[in-house]
């Protein structure tokens, strides 16, 4: 699973977003949200049925050093994939 598929699980099951508001959120095409998401479901049914090993790995992304300010929902995490598909997120859990 790519960290692009885990975050869309993220925003959609856990914190509950559409997918517009997920693709607003990771500055995508609602499309490509879509797109996205269904693979992820599609992987996590295959670990969860098939008890396969469910990697996250791939995807482009930045960790961010705890002394710059992120903000957004949760542990002050700031989740944006830009123009070239970065994620910021702050590691403090």
């Amino acid at each position: 699973m790519t960290v692009e598929e885990y975050e869309t699980i993220r925003l959609i099951d856990l914190e509950g977003l559409t997918q517009e508001e997920c693709a607003d959120r990771m500055d995508v095409a609602r499309t490509t949200v879509q797109r996205i998401y269904n693979d992820a479901r599609k992987k996590l049914a295959e670990a969860l049925v098939n008890g396969n090993v469910l990697k996250i790995e791939g995807g482009n992304y930045k960790l961010c050093d705890e002394r710059e300010q992120v903000y957004g929902c949760g542990r002050r995490r700031r989740h944006r994939f830009g123009h070239n598909n970065t994620l910021d997120e702050d590691r403090g859990e």
